[in-house]
């Protein structure tokens, strides 16, 4: 399905898919549209956010067509602390994000106000994480219609312990876009917290390029998007502040 990209904020990346730099964090939200589906990749950093997103992407789709599926790129609470306002879409995360939501909301609430995010919203947001009914280890594709597939690779680990990256491709002639959450970053250095498995970054992003390949259009979890070079370019430099090839 062609969507016109029209709603402020959006930026078309190819006729099926668009994707949002969301305020504060400049954290990527994106949407991908088939024939009978549509997929969000990550839901930003509070349920308001997560209900502002959804209504843009109602308004985008179209009469009586709503969000269906939801991939969460990793577990930090800018890319998911808006998941619980997605209700009723099939909630796809890498093997293992749903133990650190059981088991280390509060550790994502104390983060999420350590960056500035409002007490209460942290609260509310942390509160109501569910984890993801759908766990990806190795790969899943999915079929949403209309031509449009979108695989779903646990990748990691790397940034985090679960790192999911999202691959879509639609119709021939149309360019492949992958979905990288933070394993990529092109607003500033990759961030490496004390989740981080630095040791195995570089493999993670070998194996995303061997999905993507070197015509793919890459969208980084913060920042504009980029192409394979940058990418080759960032895991080498990855490569060597970790000391590890």
């Amino acid at each position: 399905m062609k969507v016109t990209w029209e709603e402020p904020g959006w930026e078309e990346l190819a006729p099926h898919v668009g994707r949002r730099r969301l305020a504060g964090w400049d954290c990527t939200a994106g949407l991908v549209v088939g024939g009978g589906a549509a997929l969000m990749v990550d839901a930003g950093a509070s349920l308001g956010e997560g209900a502002r997103l959804r209504a843009e992407a109602r308004r985008l789709l179209g009469p009586d067509r709503d969000v269906t599926h939801l991939a969460l790129t990793h577990p930090h609470f800018d890319h998911v602390f808006g998941a619980a306002a997605f209700t009723g879409a099939r909630v796809f995360g890498a093997a293992g994000l749903g133990a650190v939501f059981a088991q280390e909301g509060e550790e994502l609430r104390v983060d999420a106000v350590r960056h500035g995010l409002d007490p209460r919203d942290a609260a509310e947001a942390a509160g109501a994480l569910v984890p993801p009914r759908h766990s990806v280890s190795g790969e899943r594709t999915l079929d949403l219609g209309g031509g449009v597939r979108a695989v779903l690779a646990d990748v990691g680990p790397g940034h985090t312990a679960h790192d999911l990256v999202v691959l879509v491709t639609g119709a021939p002639g149309t360019p492949e876009v992958v979905f990288c959450g933070d394993l990529v970053e092109e607003s500033g250095e990759p961030q490496a917290g004390p989740d981080a498995v630095p040791s195995r970054w570089p493999a993670a992003l070998d194996r995303l390029l061997a999905l993507g390949g070197d015509e793919a259009v890459y969208v980084p979890g913060h920042g504009a998007a980029v192409n394979a070079a940058f990418v080759r370019a960032q895991r080498d430099a990855l490569a060597t502040r970790f000391g590890v090839s």
